[in-house]
This record gives structure tokens, C-alpha cells and sequence, in this order.
């Protein structure tokens, strides 16, 4: 059952005005006669014919307006990511047309030649009477559907931007959030920690550790304006990373990378990649006996795999998913390609896309 919203109402309301003030205009254009006092005695706006036109008038306006939204509905419903586009808006109005042409000529048709009498229009020439009032209608049909498609395509653009608008506020304060988690206190203090203990250890290794810590910290804050980066810093910032796991760790993590790619020609969000591993550390039991395995390598030229075996750890709150939202709020900002997580019983895998070294130039956005 129909619901009727304040929203319908006013809608309805805005359409009969627009009906009465073209019907009144055109009326008032064409028949100069229409405050004559023998006019009004005749009835007037209120006389048979008159009557006849407003009421074909009414009902071929309000038949063409729904008919167009219900189509545009149904387009933006359907369509892949084309939206409201010309070809679409041409489809739109050819279909339209093909509703319109035979009901205004059927109207008119049956108000002219069949119920003359009633209607009473009494023309001088049956023909040229119909040809005018056809014509007249097909061009007033045609105007309406033109200006309610550019009504949409105009709602559509500002939703678009609204939508950009939304999805760089997002991608900033995930970036933010996502580079303040790595400079966070727990992670520099569990490096301190490592690294006190390689000094009475190993010092050469300490000092490799030092190196390698700052040089960590120092791609963070050399990226820290940057969302994407080239996958060739990405993976030299892991390397780094994935040396102090392992030291830390020592044999219960292995991590592997193959890369068959040049690395320089694509780019990644900063800082996915140690995200992914991190977040397979969170998530999963490891020990020396019974290490985490990580696998990171290039499906073609077109993603990358971060693939680790499954051991679910049970966490104390349920997981958010924040990681994974982030990454994925931030590649929805350049490319229509989609992050995929794969489980099984024994694996967990997620696969990224990867950017052509000018997508954060171009900034593609997907409309869904």
C-alpha cells in the first residue's frame, strides 16, 4: 500500500502548478479571446473544450513525468557504474517518446473525431485541428522529459560530489589515523625493549636494529602527506619492518616476498602492506614450533597477494575490522577494483589492487 509522504505531496503540488500555469499560458497565447464577455458567457475556462484540454493536459504531463522518473529509478537502479549519462538520457527519452506519441494521438484522435459532440471543439478542419493539438503536445511531451532529465543529472552531479566530498574527508582521517597507529608508544616501546636487549646481546645486530628502526620512522614522516606511494618504497619500508619482527620474534615468524614486477611503476596506499602483516600477527598463535608464515606476492601485473596461515587467536573484544575498512576506504577513492579477503580452513588471504603510478593524479571514483 502507498505510502503518501510529505515529499509526494509537495511534488504533486509543484507538477499541477506547472500544469495550470503552461495550460493558462498557452490558452491565454493562442486564444485572444478568453476574457471576452461572450467568451465567458460560454463558459470560458470552464466551457466543454476547454475542459477537454486541460484534463489531456493534465493527464499526458503527469503520465510523462512518472513515466520518466520511473525509468531514470530504474536506470540508476540497474546501472554499472554508468549512472545518468547522455546515452543513457537519450534511452530514456526515445522510450519515453514511444509511451507519449501513441496516447496523445489516441486522445486527441478520439476528442476530435469520436466524441466531438461532447467535447464539443467543433473545428473548421477535423485535420488541421488534430495536427496542431498533436503537435503542440509532442513538443510540450519532448520539453518535459528534457528538463526532468536534466533535474536528475543535475541531483546525480551533486550527489557525486557530496559522495567525493565524503570519501576525502574519509581517506584523510584514515590516513591519519592509520600513520598515527604506527608512531604509536606501544610500537616504539616494544622496539626499545628489543633493542636493549640486543645490546648485551648482539651489537652488530642492535646497531642493524637502530638502522633499521630509523629508517622506518623515517619513511613514515617522509610520507605522512602522501596516501599512495610507489610499491617499490612500500616494500623496502617493509623490508625494514619485517627485519625487526624477526628479530623480535625470532623463528616464529616468516615472512617470504616475490615480486614479478617492476616496483617503481605501481603505487599502493602508504603503509597496506605492514597493516596486512600486523594485522596477521594480531589475529593469529605463533610460535617457533608452529611459525606464522606470510607470503606476499604479484598476481600479474594486476594485484598483490598478503597470504598467511590460519591460526585464530581469541581476542578478548571482537574484532572491528578497522584495518581492512581502512585500506578499502582508501582504494575506493582511486579505482572501481575491489579488495578481496579469502578464508579457508587453513589460509587467510587478502589481495589489493595495484595503482597505475599516476592514479592519485586521476582520482577515480566508483558510483555503485
Amino acid at each position: 500500500m502507498a505510502v503518501i509522504t510529505k515529499k509526494g505531496i509537495k511534488k504533486f503540488g509543484f507538477r499541477v502548478g506547472v500544469i495550470v500555469g503552461v495550460y493558462l499560458l498557452i490558452k491565454l497565447t493562442i486564444d485572444h479571446n478568453s476574457f471576452n464577455k461572450e467568451h465567458m458567457a460560454d463558459g470560458g475556462f470552464f466551457s466543454p473544450a476547454s475542459l477537454f484540454y486541460f484534463g489531456t493536459a493534465f493527464f499526458l504531463f503527469m503520465l510523462t513525468w512518472e513515466s520518466n522518473d520511473w525509468l531514470v529509478r530504474r536506470q540508476l537502479k540497474t546501472s554499472k557504474g554508468d549512472g545518468l549519462d547522455l546515452r543513457n538520457s537519450l534511452r530514456i527519452l526515445f522510450v519515453n517518446m514511444l509511451f507519449f506519441i501513441p496516447a496523445a494521438a489516441l486522445i486527441y484522435y478520439l476528442g476530435i473525431y469520436v466524441f466531438d459532440e461532447i467535447c464539443q471543439i467543433h473545428p473548421d478542419d477535423r485535420g488541421l485541428r488534430f495536427r496542431i493539438d498533436f503537435f503542440r503536445a509532442m513538443l510540450l511531451g519532448f520539453t518535459v522529459i528534457v528538463f526532468n532529465l536534466f533535474y536528475h543529472s543535475m541531483r546525480q552531479k551533486r550527489h557525486i560530489e557530496q559522495k567525493m566530498a565524503d570519501l576525502t574527508r574519509e581517506v584523510t582521517a584514515s590516513k591519519y589515523n592509520s600513520l598515527k597507529s604506527q608512531i604509536s608508544p606501544h610500537f616504539l616501546f616494544n622496539s626499545l625493549n628489543t633493542l636493549t636487549s640486543l645490546m648485551y646481546e648482539d651489537r652488530d645486530l642492535a646497531s642493524d636494529f637502530v638502522s633499521r628502526l630509523a629508517s622506518s620512522y623515517r619513511y613514515i614522516l617522509d610520507n605522512r602527506e602522501e596516501d599512495l606511494v610507489s610499491l617499490e618504497k612500500e616494500l623496502n619500508f617493509l623490508d625494514s619492518f619485517n627485519f625487526m619482527m624477526k628479530v623480535r620474534h625470532r623463528e616464529s615468524i616468516k615472512i617470504e616476498t616475490r615480486i614479478d614486477l617492476d616496483p617503481g611503476e605501481f603505487k599502493v596506499p602508504t603503509l597496506s602492506l605492514q597493516m596486512l602483516v600486523e594485522n596477521a600477527m594480531k589475529h593469529n598463535y605463533y610460535s617457533a614450533e608452529r611459525p606464522l608464515e606470510i607470503y606476499i606476492s604479484t598476481i600479474g601485473k594486476e594485484a598483490l597477494s598478503v597470504k598467511n596461515n590460519l591460526r585464530k587467536r581469541e581476542l578478548r573484544e571482537e574484532t572491528t575490522q578497522l584495518g581492512l575498512k581502512n585500506i578499502r576506504k582508501r582504494y575506493s577513492f582511486y579505482t572501481n577494483k575491489q579488495v578481496l579477503i579469502r578464508e579457508d580452513r587453513g589460509d587467510f588471504e587478502v589481495i589489493i589492487p595495484l595503482l597505475d603510478r599516476e592514479a592519485d593524479k586521476m582520482k577515480i571514483l566508483a558510483i555503485s
